[in-house]
């Protein structure tokens, strides 16, 4: 393949990765400027301003990675990008930001304080989605008790980012790929997973919050 027409590593992977795949996304977002002179990305992060947005608004055009200014990204759907630990843009996606903050607000009272600002939700899943070392943070819970647009994967699989991830979503778990969901498996109620979603957000996502997910196989409702 030539090397024009490689893809760019700007793919969010549900484990907050970031990947080269042709594959097109439904979102934009950033989490800073990621990448040097050459367009190689050289950092998982910079700064604790992680948002997903809309791919048009207002006509805006930008490169993907224009020098010294932020990373593009792009994600498969919103429930990809809220794994990863984005959130909704306060701006080109106002009124899911809107949305969000209400449903963060009301699971996640102790967080909020003294109001569920920005900069308060940056903090606080700056602080569930990287450790010290910078690898991504999980928890363990039972499958049976995570609302959908939840992901998961088997116990101990660590954080390297190497195991496919898992859509919790009407009764099933969906496995990931850039281009879409496979082919579903029953969800087991009992069994101890790892969560690859932040806790917080899987609290708004009980709250009600519920997350647009592109991709999936014939047979599950949409959003």
């Amino acid at each position: 393949m030539p090397a024009a027409s490689r893809p760019l590593q700007n793919r969010v992977t549900p484990w907050g990765e970031l990947i080269a795949d042709p594959a097109r996304g439904s979102l934009m977002g950033n989490r800073g400027c990621l990448h040097d002179e050459s367009g190689r990305i050289v950092r998982h992060y910079r700064g604790k301003l992680w948002i997903f947005c809309r791919l048009e608004f207002r006509g805006r055009w930008r490169e993907v990675m224009p020098p010294n200014r932020y990373t593009a990204l792009f994600f498969l759907d919103e429930a990809t990008a809220l794994a990863a630990g984005h959130r909704p843009c306060g701006e080109c996606m106002h009124r899911r930001y809107s949305e969000f903050r209400d449903a963060w607000a009301a699971a996640n009272p102790e967080l909020a304080k003294p109001r569920a600002s920005a900069g308060v939700m940056n903090d606080a899943l700056h602080r569930e989605r990287i450790d010290a070392y910078r690898r991504k943070i999980t928890f363990r819970a039972r499958a049976g008790e995570l609302p959908d647009g939840t992901f998961i994967v088997r116990p101990g699989a660590g954080a390297d980012g190497d195991e496919t991830p898992r859509l919790v979503w009407d009764g099933a778990t969906w496995p990931w790929t850039p281009a879409g969901y496979g082919e579903p498996a029953a969800l087991d109620e009992r069994a101890l997973v790892d969560v690859l979603t932040p806790a917080s957000i899987v609290r708004t996502l009980a709250a009600g919050f519920r997350p647009a997910v592109r991709g999936r196989p014939a047979g599950v409702s949409a959003r």
